[in-house]
């Protein structure tokens, strides 16, 4: 006889995470300030976590202005076993991870060296260390927390994607006019190739742990203006059937949905939110 599950909340109560701690890895960049203020207001607290103390320690001071005690701080590198395991004895049980840590490559004109962005000449260290943070650091983190969630039986993973784990960089985008060929400026193959893997990673753990309560989903944001120079902002417009680029409030309420119980019945997916641009 197959017992029918639980009921779980449904409503405005299914987002409620009072109680429930949430740790972001990664948090002190563009949008882990804002996936921690999305968990904050439902409750929540939010372990801010990041290996520049610097930006930490001012993001960690801009979200305790609105949301006061639970928002706390803690320094870790999401490339060391030490730090993560230190961190997690620290903090006890987590009940929400969000592998949010990742490098984002920016090849500046003035140092003339837009070319090292290219495939042919792109570094094996930056691979190395890219590949490190961004998809290594979610796999340690997910072994860390994950494995504390799957023990409790409970527990949900988010991990931050991008709409190019599911479509390849336009390269055309970061073309410029006075620059020949061999030396225009791309988006990096580990940006893509981290976030594709991040799916691969959402798909096995979900499959690995779904007997065990814990969840694990993706979030695939599109490009999020951040004060772009206006060419690239025009031309990316013109790929997005909306017309514009997202802000990033816009993905507060996913991260709400995906990480509460409002989700309880979705493990394994990649949700993108980008405007429509990977529909066409």
């Amino acid at each position: 006889m197959t017992l029918s599950p639980p009921i779980p909340p449904y409503g405005a109560r299914a987002f409620d995470l009072t109680g429930k701690t949430a740790l972001i890895t990664g948090a002190a960049g563009l949008l882990g300030p804002e996936h921690a203020a999305a968990l904050a207001e439902m409750g929540a607290r939010v372990v801010l976590t990041d290996v520049d103390e610097a930006r930490l320690d001012r993001a960690l001071e801009a979200l305790r202005s609105r949301y006061g005690d639970l928002i706390i701080a803690c320094s870790m590198d999401v490339t060391s076993e030490t730090s993560i395991s230190q961190v997690r004895d620290k903090m006890g049980p987590v009940d929400i991870l969000v592998n949010n840590a990742a490098v984002d490559p920016k090849f500046d004109r003035s140092s003339g060296k837009t070319e090292l962005s290219r495939l042919e000449h792109f570094p094996l260290a930056d691979w190395d260390r890219q590949i490190s943070i961004g998809l290594t650091g979610a796999f340690l983190c997910a072994r860390a927390f994950g494995t504390d969630m799957a023990a409790r039986r409970q527990g949900v993973i988010l991990n931050i994607a991008s709409d190019l784990s599911v479509i390849a960089p336009d390269q055309r985008l970061y073309r410029r006019d006075d620059t020949p060929a061999s030396a225009q400026p791309v988006k990096s193959v580990t940006y893509s190739v981290v976030k594709t893997g991040l799916i691969g990673l959402t798909r096995y753990l979900a499959g690995y742990w779904a007997g065990q309560g814990v969840r694990v989903n993706a979030l695939s944001p599109g490009g999020v203006f951040n004060d772009h120079p206006e060419d690239f902002v025009d031309r990316l417009s013109q790929l997005i059937p909306m017309g514009r680029m997202g802000h990033l409030q816009e993905y507060r309420a996913a991260v709400q949905f995906l990480c509460s119980p409002a989700s309880s019945y979705m493990t394994g997916q990649n949700i993108v939110i980008d405007g429509g641009r990977t529909v066409l």
